[in-house]
């Protein structure tokens, strides 16, 4: 359980990929790599229609990268590899022939929010803040980033990042474009994110796979882009600066 869990299932033409993590569902490198190869097994998979992405339990969404992993950084090497992870997963989801829905049913950090804006289409509670603290820490979100101003644009990216420590609200996020929705509770979320994947599931495949390839035109040079983002991130991550934030942050 220490390197979190993935469920996925397919019914109905419905699949749903649903992740968790004892630490407010962040995500080490385990688990990024199970879901990026979930996206990849999804794309191929003929009986999965529309693809719905959540988390497990009530509270946070996804609270980023693992920071027992990122304290244990000690080379570029690992560094540029664990935030890899990252750009495998985002790339898995702009390739993946399916259109994705985000269900975000609480807080999203770092990491969490490149997930969010890297689906097709996102619906999320009221409790759904999102923050960009990694500047904070001595980083900062470089390899989130495509994703993240692709949906809110740069200067509502810009805002984001270098108010590092502030939240920002389910209703801002929505006014910038990264929720479509925005409800009350989680009950409510999970009956609108059901009854469109079911909307969806019933339309006409050729024109769903058409409509992901226009989504994201303009996007065929990330896995090199984003590459480059993660050795950026994995230099940061070796700094004494970013080690004692690290330590200051986790405690």
């Amino acid at each position: 359980m220490s390197k979190g869990s993935l469920y996925t299932h397919v019914q109905s033409g419905i699949a749903t990929v649903e992740f968790y993590h004892p630490a407010s569902n962040s995500l080490p490198s385990e688990l990024l790599a199970r879901l990026a190869n979930a996206f990849n097994e999804l794309s191929n998979n003929t009986e999965a229609k529309v693809i719905i992405l959540k988390s497990e339990k009530e509270k946070a969404f996804c609270a980023g990268a693992s920071f027992n992993e990122l304290l244990a950084i000690d080379n570029l090497k690992e560094g540029k590899l664990f935030f890899e992870g990252f750009a495998n997963v985002i790339n898995a989801m702009r390739k993946c022939n399916k259109i994705i829905i985000g269900s975000v049913q609480g807080k999203a950090v770092g990491g969490g929010v490149g997930l969010a804006a890297a689906c097709d289409y996102c619906l999320a509670t009221e409790a759904a803040s999102i923050k960009l603290s990694e500047l904070s820490i001595g980083i900062g979100p470089f390899v989130i980033e495509p994703a993240v101003t692709r949906k809110i644009g740069l200067a509502a990216f810009s805002e984001l990042t270098i108010e590092a420590i502030q939240w920002k609200t389910a209703y801002w996020a929505k006014e910038k474009g990264l929720y479509a929705h925005v409800y009350e509770s989680i009950k409510e979320l999970d009956f609108e994110v059901e009854n469109l994947a079911i909307k969806l599931s019933k339309y006409n495949n050729e024109a769903l796979f058409e409509l992901k390839k226009v989504l994201w035109e303009g996007t065929s040079h990330w896995n090199e882009l984003l590459s480059k983002r993660a050795e950026i991130s994995g230099k940061l991550v070796l700094s004494e600066a970013t080690k004692k934030a690290l330590q200051t942050y986790k405690k």
